[in-house]
């Protein structure tokens, strides 16, 4: 893969995980109670862009885990903050935990694709002092 596309994936799988969080602190206002309209909104548009940018993502990396299966399950099942507010406890817990392996997934992902941008960047150096010239 072409450094330039890597350094795009990267970008992009580094958004994706600020979205994620974002979706991490919202399960954090369902827990506290403390959340108004505008938060039910902003939910909303941060479960589109997870959807959508997941689409991207896969269609440019090869990933074992998380599926999309995974990801989609933990989005369908937070429809609303008020929702994920009147969940029993126990629940929410495995709901964090199902956060928690995806985010963890995604950050390895992202350690991976760090290490073939390094070799990229490191790999035309290591060429230039390995090549043998011709003695006169």
């Amino acid at each position: 893969m072409p450094k330039h596309d890597v350094d795009q994936i990267i970008m992009q799988l580094e958004n994706y995980l600020e979205c994620l969080k974002q979706f991490n602190y919202f399960t954090s206002l369902a827990r506290s109670k403390k959340f108004s309209a505008e938060d039910e909104s902003q939910f909303l548009e941060v479960k589109s862009v997870l959807v959508q940018e997941l689409e991207l993502i896969l269609a440019s990396v090869e990933c074992v885990s998380p599926t999309k299966e995974e990801v989609l399950a933990l989005i369908s099942s937070a429809p609303s903050i008020r929702y994920l507010s009147e969940m029993a406890d126990g629940v929410m817990r495995g709901l964090e935990n199902q956060w928690h392996k995806i985010f963890i997934g995604w950050v390895s992902i992202l350690g991976q694709l760090k290490v073939q941008q390094h070799k990229k960047e490191v790999r035309p150096m290591f060429g230039f002092f390995g090549k043998k010239t011709k003695k006169l």
